[in-house]
């Protein structure tokens, strides 16, 4: 299998994609003035899902970036407080956790929706509605981590209470998802490739996914945040990162098999089968029909009702967004 490993075989495929939306926006980046800044540090972690963000290294060099860098972190939250430090300019990152660092006092800004669909909850039998989840446990990383958000939401949403009805099974030795194969959990909900990985082996059932089930499906999953300083001192460079990451989500839906190779060949994760899995399933290239406020208001409503925050969903919105970029580049990348 042949990985795609330089810049000419990138710029090749983009121009083989021949799709209005990854090769739009030419002329506006000739008329724009280059960046504020030559290098920016953009976030990385475990799951796939964030393919956006990792295929969009070429494509934000082609901005006028000459140093690209991809920083390392072990947690959504973790990778955030790099970002609110100035250790990282920009990263995708899951909406709820973007709602709970900015209810944190975090100074990041969210600046466009990436993709919608992202996780799945997997349950053993004879589970089959969330609301079969009263007195079973749930496997978590820790009681603040995106895991127990969900899956507390989603409880919350018909009628139960997560405090109470819920076992929260968090053993640090452990993985929640070594956990429900082992069967010592209920449930547990995954990111890929932990989905693709269950399906493969035949592990469990599906009581949420994302990507179909609504009101899930019917908001972004993960969003694009920066440093609030930067987004505010360095509007070209913030705007010309954010079109190279949508960019690289309509190249994902466009030629998910390459995409899914230039992953893998570049380290990201090590399953080919599973990340062309992922970029065929979701739907990257509808980041222009979703609304980013309805989504951080959704999440932000939902984390308000169940007391994860203190903040209103308009705080949120007003003090931690700014869709300038996001409505210009719509405008430019028309599909």
């Amino acid at each position: 299998m042949q990985i795609i490993q330089s810049r000419r075989d990138f710029l090749t495929t983009l121009s083989a994609a021949g799709a209005a939306g990854v090769l739009g926006g030419r002329s506006a980046l000739a008329d724009e003035a280059p960046p504020e800044m030559t290098t920016v540090r953009l976030g990385k972690l475990g799951g796939i899902c964030l393919a956006p963000q990792y295929v969009a290294h070429e494509l934000v060099r082609a901005e006028g970036f000459t140093d690209v860098r991809y920083v390392e972190s072990e947690a959504g939250m973790a990778l955030l407080d790099k970002t609110a430090r100035g250790e990282v300019d920009f990263t995708q990152m899951y909406a709820a956790i973007l709602v709970g660092a900015l209810d944190a006092g975090l100074p990041l800004t969210v600046v466009a929706g990436v993709h919608p669909g992202c996780f799945e909850l997997f349950a053993h039998e004879p589970i089959r509605a969330i609301s079969d989840l009263k007195g079973k446990r749930v496997g978590i990383t820790s009681s603040t981590d995106l895991r127990h958000e969900l899956v507390a939401i989603m409880a919350a949403q018909v009628g139960l209470d997560p405090d109470q009805d819920i076992d929260w099974i968090a053993d640090p030795t452990v993985k929640p998802m070594q956990q429900f194969v082992e069967g010592r959990i209920d449930a547990f909900l995954g990111f890929p490739p932990e989905p693709q990985e269950l399906r493969a082996r035949k592990i469990g059932h599906v009581l949420v996914n994302s990507a179909v089930d609504r009101p899930w499906s019917q908001y972004f999953c993960c969003l694009l945040a920066g440093n609030r300083d930067l987004v505010r001192e360095h509007p070209v460079a913030t705007k010309r990162v954010t079109r190279a990451v949508l960019k690289a989500a309509d190249l994902c839906a466009a030629e998910p098999a390459r995409m899914a190779q230039r992953l893998v060949g570049e380290g990201f994760t090590p399953r080919y089968d599973y990340a062309l899995q992922t970029l065929t399933e979701l739907p990257y290239d509808q980041w222009r029909e979703y609304d980013p406020e309805d989504t951080m208001r959704f999440y932000a409503l939902r984390m308000y009702e169940v007391g994860m925050i203190t903040s209103t969903p308009n705080q949120l919105i007003a003090e931690g967004t700014d869709w300038r970029f996001l409505n210009e580049l719509k405008r430019e990348l028309k599909a």
